[in-house]
């Protein structure tokens, strides 16, 4: 796209890159100056007219127009005027004038007339960094069918928003434009965005360009691999065998088995290395224990900040926390991270370079190992959609086995009866977790903290446990709690994969304060292992329609669009904004089909 100077300048005030997001900045409002020949009450109409007379008071000026397209007098009203709209009202003159009509007993008035020299004409009105008369200016001279046209927007779609830009009809406001309009807005803001997000992805050559197959390991498995699982599998399969280094992101709902996704995809790179990082040494060393469980054959090494320093080449497969960025790390075939949310994409990078290299022989190319994250944050099929022009997305929705897990919102008189169910589990040695909103006590909220509520149950019940985001035992505590425990009390530092097979409630306090993916993944937290399951949301809301829906479903998908609905949904590019609203036209739980329609567009583009 070749800008002048003037042009790119412009761009740069109104925060746009290209002539599609021009386009969708659009008129909030019109102006008929055309000239009609019959008088609309109560409605800003142009007038042919000539001044008779001017007439000042103090605070205002009052002109006699005489109106010949309506053959009519009318009387101007300008109110504490400023000094050079006088210049506007010459006695004797003939100008079009533009103002808001009004009628009352067959005496017409117009107020704050104002002098037009671009009669003829519908012209929009825009609200923009730039000043109104340069902005419409700037989308007369510059949008254009042609530039629309080099971007690669299909004409029926660039036809259908240069009629907001260039009406022949007058519109009604934005508020009420027709599903066709709105329609090609959404195609616009998907088409940009997503075109944006392809020129994001980069390709390198793959340090290993093999894959073993997985199908035997599978028939050692005391378990069948769901179609699901398989399906994803055969996906990394392909991508481990292109000369590509891959860029694959696996989503699976809590509890779908990711963990198996990731030893096949390990088992697949051999006798290349694979190494994966995870977020917690908890969550890093129950997958150690898993991977030595069901690929016993191979090298396993754990590593975290208490690993002493060992020659880590020996090994074929290397798993663990952060700690892995300040280590010397053996070339590896595959990088993995899992609850690739929890670390920054520094973190990620890093990871990455480390066992990047410089393939001299090939003119000094870049070469990367194939590259996996894993997410247990179940994302609308729409946004993984979206995703996929610039990284590859596998969904895994659904899992292994059936969890049974009641869900029920509860309040303030459901307490003893709360409390009579705690009781139970407890005498049937199972856990129960009480997830409270903050640590410490706070004026604004009106739920009891940590510190508030401990007393109480650590007075009533015997082998509480006590932790939170800013613990530094934390680990430990959830350690010794899945061994002793009866009940802990945390925040919900809980949330991320920590396995607890006892746990077979959980309370969250203040439900309406969290999105609805979290109490999702605290839920998920409970019957690990087929326990019949338990989850309480309290508050003091009297209703609640989206608590009420989330008890409806187990589904993280399902829950992920209905989080969609009530929350709007973040920004894919810049992930920081996390609840706000990404896209203006563009609504994530209803638009799949355009979403499918843009996608098929671009992939056309690129052949």
């Amino acid at each position: 796209m070749n800008l002048t100077k003037a042009q790119e300048e412009k761009f740069k005030k109104l925060g746009i890159n290209s002539w599609c997001e021009l386009s969708l900045i659009i008129p909030h409002s019109y102006e008929d100056l055309r000239l009609h020949n019959k008088l609309q009450i109560h409605t800003y109409q142009l007038i042919d007219a000539t001044v008779e007379s001017v007439y000042r008071s103090a605070n205002s000026i009052q002109i006699t127009f005489f109106a010949h397209n309506f053959g009519h007098s009318v009387t101007g009203v300008l109110f504490r005027p400023k000094p050079y709209m006088l210049h506007q009202f010459t006695v004797g003159s003939r100008d079009y004038y533009y103002g808001m009509i009004e009628c009352k007993t067959g005496h017409c008035t117009m107020s704050m007339p104002r002098k037009v020299t671009n009669e003829g004409y519908i012209t929009p009105k825009y609200k923009s960094a730039l000043r109104a008369d340069v902005m419409l200016r700037f989308i007369q001279n510059n949008l254009t069918k042609e530039n629309l046209k080099t971007e690669g927007l299909k004409e029926d779609i660039i036809d259908e928003v240069l009629k907001l830009h260039f009406p022949t009809e007058l519109p009604t406001t934005t508020k009420e434009l027709d599903s066709k309009s709105v329609n090609a807005l959404k195609y616009i803001e998907l088409f940009s965005y997503m075109k944006k997000l392809s020129t994001c992805r980069r390709y390198f050559k793959a340090s290993t360009c093999r894959s073993s197959d997985y199908k035997d390991w599978a028939k050692t498995l005391p378990f069948k691999l769901t179609n699901e699982q398989v399906s994803a599998i055969e996906d990394i399969k392909i991508d481990l065998q292109k000369d590509v280094s891959a860029r694959r992101m696996i989503v699976g709902d809590v509890g779908s088995g990711k963990t198996m996704v990731i030893l096949a995809s390990a088992v697949m790179m051999l006798p290349n290395k694979s190494i994966l990082m995870a977020p917690t040494t908890i969550l890093a060393n129950q997958l150690f224990e898993e991977a030595r469980r069901f690929i016993p054959n191979i090298k396993i090494v754990l590593v975290t900040n208490k690993t002493k320093n060992i020659d880590l080449s020996e090994f074929d497969f290397i798993i663990g926390t952060h700690a892995l960025l300040y280590r010397e790390l053996p070339k590896a075939g595959l990088v993995m991270v899992d609850e690739q949310h929890r670390f920054g994409t520094a973190q990620r990078n890093m990871l990455e370079k480390l066992v990047s290299s410089t393939d001299v022989i090939d003119n000094k190319i870049l070469v990367k190992p194939h590259f996996l994250q894993f997410s247990a944050t179940p994302i609308p099929r729409t946004q993984a959609m979206i995703e996929t022009a610039h990284i590859d997305v596998s969904l895994i929705t659904s899992t292994p086995f059936k969890k049974d897990i009641s869900s029920r919102v509860i309040h303030k008189n459901d307490f003893q009866e709360l409390l009579g169910h705690i009781k139970s589990e407890i005498s049937n040695n199972n856990q129960v977790l009480l997830v409270y909103p903050l640590v410490e006590q706070s004026e604004v909220i009106e739920y009891q903290s940590i510190d508030e509520a401990r007393g109480y149950w650590e007075n009533n019940f015997a082998n509480v446990y006590v932790t939170h985001g800013k613990d530094k035992e934390k680990e430990e505590v959830l350690k010794e709690f899945s061994e002793k425990g009866d009940i802990l009390i945390a925040t919900t530092v809980v949330e991320v994969g920590i396995s607890l097979p006892r746990l077979s409630t959980v309370v969250i306090v203040g439900a309406e304060r969290l999105g609805l993916s979290t109490l999702h993944q605290l839920r998920g937290r409970v019957s690990r292992t087929g326990l019949k399951g338990y989850c309480f949301l309290y508050t003091n809301q009297n209703t609640s329609e989206r608590l009420e829906n989330f008890t409806k479903t187990t589904s993280g998908f399902d829950i992920a669009n209905l989080d969609l609905k009530f929350r709007k949904s973040g920004d894919l590019l810049k992930g920081s904004n996390q609840s706000g609203k990404q896209f203006k036209w563009v609504d994530l739980a209803e638009d799949e089909e355009i979403v499918k329609s843009v996608k098929k567009d671009l992939v056309a583009l690129k052949e």
